[in-house]
C-alpha cells in the first residue's frame, strides 16, 4: 500500500502545498507510539455529500461578477476535478442575506394561493442556481427551509423577532411550503429535502419563528406531511430542528414517536452553540437510522474578529473533523459567495464566506476557508463510508472513509504549534509521516483490497 501525503502549511504563514509518499512497509516491529489506527473492516454511515447555501445575497453578488469571475466560483465549488459540491441549501422567502425582507404571498384570504409569485427566487438565486445545475448536472440535489411564515400567519405579525405560526393557519402554510417545492420541481430540480424551520429557538432580528418540539411534531404530524403526500412529494426527506447542537438530541427525543418515526428522515443541526458532538452520538445511539446533517456553518463577524478570520478558519476545520467522526453524513456552509463587507445583509449580520467579492474594486477573493474545505470536499466522495480509527493525542483531529473506489482517505487537523509525528497502520502494514504544526492535512492509501 502507498500513502499520499498533502497538506497546506499555513500554520507556517505560507500558502505552499508539501506533499509527500510513504510506502507503507510490514508492521515487524509493532510500533506503539504516535499510532493513528485504522479499521477499514468496521464501517459507519456512508456520506452523501457537502454543498452550501445560495442566498439572494450570494445570488446578488453573482450578478454583479463578470463571466470569467462567475466561472470560477462556480467550477471551484462544483467541478468533480475541484471541490466537487453536490448539494445547495436555499432559503424560501427571505432570510437575514437578503437586500430586504420578502414574502412569495401576503394576502390571508388566498387559501389557494392564486397570489403566490415565485418572482422573487427568479431574480437572483435560480441563475446562480442555473449556472451551478451547468455543472453538476443531475448530481445537484436541492434543501428548501423557511426561516418566518408570511406575517400574517404569525402572532406577532411580522417576519422578524420571533413570533409563532398561528394555529389557523397551519394549513395553508403546509400547502405553501409544497408550492415552494413545485416551483422547483417544475424547473426540473431535484428537491431532495426540506427542514421545517431555520432554528426554531432563535428570536432574531431578522426572519425568525419559535417552534417548540410540541409545535413542530403536532405541525408535521397532522398538516406537513399530509400535505406532502397530497402533493405527490413523500420521497422528499423531512429534517427536523435545523439549529444548534446543544438541544439536538432533546428535540429528536421529544418529537420521534410511533407516530412520526416514519416521517422524519434527521436532523438538521448549526454549530453556533460549541462542539457538542456528544450530542450526534446520542441520536446516532438511540436513533441508529437518523441522518444527521450540517445544514449551516460559518464564521461571524459579530462573534469572530473579521482583521484576523484568517487565523481561525481552522475552528471550522476542528468542527467539521468533529461531526463527521460522530455521525454526520452530510455538510452544508452557509453563503457560497459575499461581498466585502460579508453581505449584503439586510440586518447587519455579516458574516465570512469562502469566496468574497469586493463590490468597489471588482477582485474576487478566495478565502482561507476554501482552501482548507478542499481537503474534504475533493477527497471524501459522496458514497464514502466512515470507518473505525483511533489516535494517540488530543492534538490530532483525525476521521477517515473508504471511498467507493477502495482509497483510505484520512482528514487529519494538527492543532499544536509543533510538528507531530504520526504512525499509521492498517491491516498489518505501517507508515510514518510527520504531520506539520497548526496544519491540515489529507492522507489518501491506495492498494488497500477489502
Amino acid at each position: 500500500m502507498v500513502l499520499h501525503y498533502y497538506t497546506d502549511m499555513e500554520g507556517a504563514g505560507y500558502d505552499n502545498k508539501f506533499c509527500q509518499t510513504v510506502q507503507l512497509h510490514e508492521d515487524v516491529n509493532e510500533v506503539e507510539n504516535q499510532v493513528i489506527n485504522l479499521y477499514p473492516e468496521l464501517t459507519y454511515e456512508i456520506f452523501e455529500g457537502f454543498g452550501g447555501a445560495v442566498t439572494e445575497a450570494a445570488g446578488y453578488v453573482y450578478s454583479l461578477m463578470n463571466e470569467e469571475q462567475k466561472k470560477q466560483v462556480i467550477e471551484t465549488y462544483f467541478s468533480s476535478d475541484n471541490m466537487n459540491y453536490r448539494l445547495v441549501r436555499i432559503p424560501m422567502d427571505s432570510c437575514d442575506f437578503c437586500l430586504e425582507p420578502y414574502e412569495a404571498m401576503s394576502n390571508p384570504e388566498d387559501a389557494e394561493l392564486q397570489s403566490f409569485t415565485f418572482e422573487r427566487t427568479q431574480r437572483y438565486i435560480m441563475p446562480m442556481l442555473e449556472d451551478i445545475r451547468k455543472i453538476a448536472g443531475d448530481e445537484l440535489k436541492l434543501m428548501l427551509t423557511p426561516w418566518s411564515p408570511p406575517k400574517f400567519m404569525k402572532t406577532n405579525g411580522c417576519r422578524q423577532q420571533g413570533g409563532k405560526l398561528k394555529p389557523e393557519y397551519r394549513k395553508m402554510w403546509a400547502k405553501y411550503i409544497c408550492r415552494y417545492i413545485k416551483e422547483f420541481a417544475d424547473r426540473g430540480y431535484h428537491v431532495q429535502r426540506i427542514s421545517l424551520q431555520n432554528e426554531p429557538k432563535a428570536v432574531q432580528t431578522w426572519d425568525s419563528c419559535l417552534f417548540s418540539a410540541e409545535d413542530e411534531k403536532l405541525f408535521l404530524k397532522d398538516f406537513m406531511y399530509p400535505a406532502m403526500a397530497a402533493h405527490g412529494f413523500e420521497d422528499i426527506e423531512v429534517f427536523i430542528w435545523d439549529h444548534n447542537k446543544e438541544r439536538l438530541y432533546e428535540r429528536v427525543r421529544d418529537t420521534i414517536d410511533d407516530s412520526t418515526e416514519h416521517m422524519v428522515t434527521g436532523a438538521a443541526f448549526h454549530w453556533y452553540s460549541g462542539d457538542h458532538f456528544e450530542s450526534l452520538e446520542l441520536v446516532k445511539k438511540l436513533y441508529p437510522y437518523m441522518k444527521l446533517i450540517m445544514s449551516e456553518s460559518c464564521l461571524e463577524y459579530r462573534v469572530f474578529d473579521e482583521k484576523n478570520i484568517e487565523n481561525i478558519t481552522s475552528k471550522l476545520c476542528h468542527e467539521m473533523i468533529g461531526d463527521l467522526q460522530h455521525g454526520m453524513c452530510a455538510f452544508y456552509d452557509w453563503n457560497l459567495l459575499l461581498d466585502e463587507k460579508g453581505g449584503p445583509n439586510y440586518v447587519g449580520n455579516y458574516c465570512h464566506a469562502p469566496f468574497l467579492y469586493d463590490t468597489k474594486t471588482g477582485e474576487l477573493k478566495p478565502q482561507k476557508t476554501q482552501k482548507q474545505y478542499y481537503h474534504f470536499t475533493h477527497h471524501i466522495v459522496p458514497g464514502s463510508v466512515r470507518i473505525a480509527s483511533t489516535k494517540y493525542t488530543e492534538q490530532v483531529d483525525a476521521v477517515a472513509y473508504r471511498t467507493p473506489e477502495d482509497k483510505i482517505v484520512v482528514i487529519l487537523l494538527n492543532k499544536s504549534q509543533q510538528p507531530l509525528p504520526v504512525n499509521f497502520r492498517i491491516q498489518g502494514m505501517a507508515g510514518e509521516i510527520l504531520l506539520l504544526g497548526k496544519s491540515l492535512a489529507t492522507c489518501m492509501i491506495e492498494g488497500y483490497r477489502g
